[in-house]
C-alpha cells in the first residue's frame, strides 16, 4: 500500500476533537456525527447478520478508533481490532480497549492477515465503512487470506459499500470526476456493484449476499452491506 498517498486518512483524525470518536472515522452527515439512532442501526445489523453469539471472537480490520468496535465486542466474547492509522489506534487504547480480551493493534490489514496472529481463535469478522479504500488487488488479497488464513471464520460483514449503480442517485447535479468511482483514495473510495462484489467474493471462496439498511439509514439511498459465510 502506498502509506503516503493514503495520508489524508491518517491526517484527518487528527483535526477533530479527541472526544468526537465519530467525526474522527468520518461517520457524519454534512460534517456531523450521526445520531445515536443511526449508530444503533449499525450495531443492529453487524449483529443479526454476523449472528453474532457470546462465545464468539471477533476480529475487526479497519477498526480505526474502536468507537464501533468497543459496541459490537460488549455482544461477544472478545475480540481484536486492527487499523494502520497510529493516532486512531492510540484513541482505541486509550478509550476503548479491554486487554485481554478487548485489543487493538497496529497494521495495515493485509500484512496482518498475512501473518496473524492467533487465527484459530477468530470465529466471525467485521470491517464496516473502510472496504472501499482498498485497491482491487488488495481487496481480493484480503477476502483469500480471510478465507486461507482463518479457518473458523464462517461468516464476515463488510459494510457501508457505496453502490456503483446508484452514483448518479448520490452525486445528484455535481459534476462527477471521471473514474473516481476506481479510485481507491478518493473521499468515498472505489464504488462496487452488488453482483460485482459477489463475483469477487466467490472467487475468494466465499458465499455472499448482499444486505440492505432500513431507509431511514442515512446512507442507504446508495450503500449496502456483503454478508460472507461458508
Amino acid at each position: 500500500m502506498d502509506k503516503e498517498k493514503f495520508s489524508f486518512y491518517k491526517k484527518h483524525p487528527k483535526t477533530c476533537q479527541p472526544d468526537d470518536f465519530w467525526g474522527q472515522v468520518k461517520r457524519t452527515v454534512n460534517g456531523k456525527p450521526v445520531s445515536q439512532d443511526q449508530i444503533d442501526m449499525i450495531v443492529t445489523a453487524v449483529l443479526e447478520q454476523l449472528e453474532l453469539k457470546e462465545d464468539d471472537f471477533l476480529l475487526d480490520l479497519c477498526c480505526g478508533n474502536g468507537a464501533l468496535t468497543s459496541l459490537l465486542l460488549e455482544h461477544c466474547n472478545g475480540g481484536l481490532g486492527v487499523d494502520f492509522s497510529e493516532y486512531l489506534i492510540k484513541v482505541a487504547n486509550e478509550h476503548f480497549a479491554d486487554p485481554p480480551n478487548h485489543s487493538y493493534i497496529l497494521s495495515d490489514v493485509i500484512e496482518f492477515c498475512e501473518n496473524p496472529l492467533i487465527p484459530e481463535k477468530f470465529t466471525k469478522m467485521v470491517c464496516y465503512g473502510s472496504f472501499s479504500y482498498l485497491e482491487t488487488h488488495r481487496a481480493e488479497r484480503l477476502l483469500s487470506l480471510l478465507a486461507d488464513n482463518f479457518p473458523n471464520v464462517k461468516k464476515a460483514f463488510i459494510g457501508n459499500c457505496p453502490d456503483k449503480v446508484k452514483m448518479l442517485q448520490f452525486f445528484g447535479d455535481r459534476v462527477i470526476e471521471p473514474g473516481i468511482e476506481d479510485e481507491a483514495d478518493s473521499p468515498i473510495g472505489i464504488w462496487r456493484a452488488e453482483a460485482e462484489f459477489i463475483e469477487l467474493a466467490n472467487r475468494c471462496g466465499w458465499n455472499a449476499k448482499s444486505h440492505q439498511m432500513p431507509q431511514a439509514y442515512y446512507a442507504s439511498h446508495y450503500r449496502f452491506d456483503i454478508v460472507l459465510s461458508r
